[in-house]
């Protein structure tokens, strides 16, 4: 991959994983809630679900969307959905000490299975890696090269933004230190993620 492209491909790749989102909110209420080690597999599993889509992109699953636009809408409604879910699981969420016994998947953090997963649930996982796929592989007999350029480099980046908003998150969770200030902050979280389904219906 030439020099000029490449560079393009990295900012591409950091600007698209680094803005706020569903993943990067829910990683700063992990690491505020469970610490940054306890959120490994959770930062792991993003970049590797991301790494399974942009696969399937390049295989051609992109132009299942195309033809049959009803499936973005299938998407977005099935997304919207979960996430409204997860935001309500983290809005009525305790402070980690009240919850420590609890079976709640809003007080356990996530592991690497349920993270990859929940990027097939997340339109701007979709959006990126049909973008990446189209904008950055070229044709002929470059085209598994560049596609093996952008895999890496997206794992990458995803893995250094991903830690970069749970460490984010354990700074905050440092300040956190009485249950009505968790509250306070799951509050924030909840609404931080509900909102990204409009981001998900206007981008």
């Amino acid at each position: 991959m030439e020099q000029g492209l490449l560079l393009s491909l990295i900012a591409f790749a950091w600007i698209t994983c680094v803005t706020p989102g569903p993943n990067n909110i829910m990683l700063t209420s992990s690491g505020a809630r469970f610490g940054f080690w306890r959120s490994i597999q959770h930062i792991v599993g993003i970049s590797g679900g991301l790494i399974c889509m942009l696969m399937m992109m390049a295989l051609g699953v992109g132009a299942l969307f195309q033809q049959w636009p009803v499936l973005q809408w299938i998407l977005k409604i099935g997304g919207s959905g979960y996430l409204l879910y997860l935001a309500w699981l983290i809005t009525t969420a305790g402070a980690p000490d009240l919850n420590a016994k609890s079976k709640d998947p809003s007080v356990k953090p996530w592991r690497f299975h349920q993270a990859v997963l929940f990027q097939f649930m997340n339109p701007k996982a979709w959006l990126m890696s049909l973008s990446a796929i189209g904008s950055f592989t070229l044709i002929g007999e470059h085209y598994w090269s560049s596609v093996i350029w952008v895999l890496v480099v997206f794992f990458l980046v995803g893995l250094k933004t991903s830690s970069m908003w749970a460490l984010f998150g354990v700074k905050v969770g440092q300040w956190l230190t009485t249950p009505r200030a968790w509250q306070y902050w799951n509050r924030v979280m909840g609404t931080l993620t509900a909102a990204c389904v409009v981001l998900i219906w206007f981008e």
